[in-house]
């Protein structure tokens, strides 16, 4: 009983308050359902927009080949830039312009990714992109530099194989054989049941076979190594 007379008497009191305050309170009111409304449109029109570009990309993978394939997709990444299908509509149109052979045009497309699309999920394919390019038109310095960048992230293991790869490559054919054997060795050791691991092992072997500089120390095996092929 006591209790129930406390609760009456203090919303006796905080009456006058509700009076003195109900103009504020009702512009408070309001401002909050803006707020609820234009997140919950901005949410849908988001979720329409992603459904619109995602079958936009679809249509382009499906119907086109070649140039045509990289242009319908960097229009794709250009209409609808704040969608995910609009970021690998970009990367698709990049990778596409590299198979074609147009490095220099592929390498802008990828640096406008990263430029785009700060630690995004596809960032780490960009950076090997953007590497593939330079070692494509022989500026190799500059790519040795973006490979090794690119293999210094952890977020894609595919990616990190790729450049370590590319790294070693670069090393023999400028005659560094001991670095290349041991990357060489260091890849198939971390990727032992892929193609990539099997092929380093292989160059592994010939380079200490051809120059026993390049033999490496034989070291344990890690201890739950990345497998490629899952």
């Amino acid at each position: 009983m006591q209790a129930q007379e406390a609760t009456t008497e203090y919303l006796f009191k905080l009456l006058p308050w509700f009076e003195a305050n109900l103009k504020r309170i009702a512009y408070g009111a309001a401002l909050v359902l803006i707020v609820v409304f234009v997140y919950s449109f901005y949410s849908y029109r988001q979720g329409q927009l992603e459904i619109t570009a995602g079958r936009a990309l679809t249509q382009v993978l499906v119907s086109n080949t070649g140039g045509g394939l990289a242009d319908a997709c960097l229009k794709i990444a250009a209409d609808y830039s704040s969608t995910a299908a609009g970021q690998r509509a970009l990367l698709t149109g990049a990778t596409t312009l590299f198979t074609l052979g147009k490095y220099p045009e592929a390498q802008a497309q990828f640096e406008k990714f990263l430029g785009a699309y700060a630690d995004n999920f596809f960032t780490p394919q960009a950076e090997l992109g953007v590497a593939a390019c330079l070692d494509a038109q022989g500026k190799t310095d500059l790519a040795f530099t973006a490979y090794q960048k690119a293999a210094g992230q952890g977020a894609d293991p595919s990616v990190v194989a790729t450049a370590k790869f590319a790294l070693a490559r670069i090393d023999e054919a400028q005659g560094k054989a001991a670095d290349a054997a041991k990357i060489y060795t260091d890849l198939a050791r971390s990727f032992p049941n892929s193609p990539i691991g099997s092929e380093a092992g292989q160059r592994a072997m010939e380079l200490r076979i051809k120059s026993p500089a390049a033999t490496v120390s034989p070291a344990p095996a890690a201890a739950a190594p990345f497998n490629l092929s899952h």
